[in-house]
């Protein structure tokens, strides 16, 4: 499986998400590569922080356009390929969708967040004409509970057409902390609520990954208009 999370808007938890997925997918004995995407090189500061204690996964720098091939290849070697997409680099992105059997795009409780994943919801629906497999879903981040955007984020996204998974992240100090550390959320707090919501989200996409291999309705795929 290769997950990309991506969204033109920076801010959105990217790398938060594409770190901890990563590790959660590594947990059950999984060889999984974390691709960095972003030109801002967050993923891989975060893997320099950690020194002589090495990532459960193998994270690797490939923000360039033509990166298609070389992402594709890597990712035939391990059982699983998480990439943080990049924001503001249509032809990365563009090249980081087509990659990918799931792109998942996260959005915050706000609209400038959904306005902005507009862009590249149209990038996933010009994807799906050259390679119909593609699933995408939209992913509730960084939410903060009991507030009127926070309960009404899934009605702003659903005017895209666009499905939104389940799982939902919410705002926690543990996920900064974690990553300043070079830590995973379940290396920094394995028993918080942040691992549970990101344990949640994966398995989520793990049975989506699954239904569509064996040629079931798939609960996540981008909605033609």
């Amino acid at each position: 499986m290769i997950l990309s999370f991506i969204n033109q808007k920076g801010g959105v938890g990217k790398t938060t998400l594409a770190i901890n997925a990563a590790a959660a997918l590594a947990a059950s004995g999984a060889r999984v590569l974390l691709i960095d995407a972003d030109e801002q090189k967050s993923a891989s500061a975060w893997a320099a922080v950690r020194g002589d204690n090495p990532a459960p996964f193998q994270v690797v720098g490939m923000a360039r356009d033509n990166m298609l091939q070389d992402a594709v290849r890597l990712a035939a070697s391990f059982d699983h390929t998480v990439i943080d997409g990049p924001p503001r680099a249509r032809a990365v992105a563009r090249s980081v969708i087509i990659a990918s059997d799931i792109v998942a795009i996260p959005i915050e409780p706000s609209g400038l967040s959904t306005w902005a994943a507009d862009e590249t919801v149209n990038q996933v629906r010009e994807a799906q004409t050259i390679k119909p497999t593609l699933l995408c879903g939209f992913v509730v981040s960084r939410k903060i509970g009991k507030t009127v955007i926070g309960r009404e984020i899934r009605d702003i996204a659903a005017e895209s057409g666009l499905p939104i998974f389940k799982s939902e992240i919410m705002q926690r100090v543990p996920f900064a902390e974690s990553l300043t550390l070079g830590q995973t959320i379940f290396e920094y707090a394995p028993d918080s609520p942040g691992a549970a919501e990101i344990k949640k989200l994966t398995q989520e996409i793990e049975r989506m990954h699954g239904q569509d291999i064996q040629d079931s309705p798939a609960p996540v795929r981008s909605a033609k208009r």
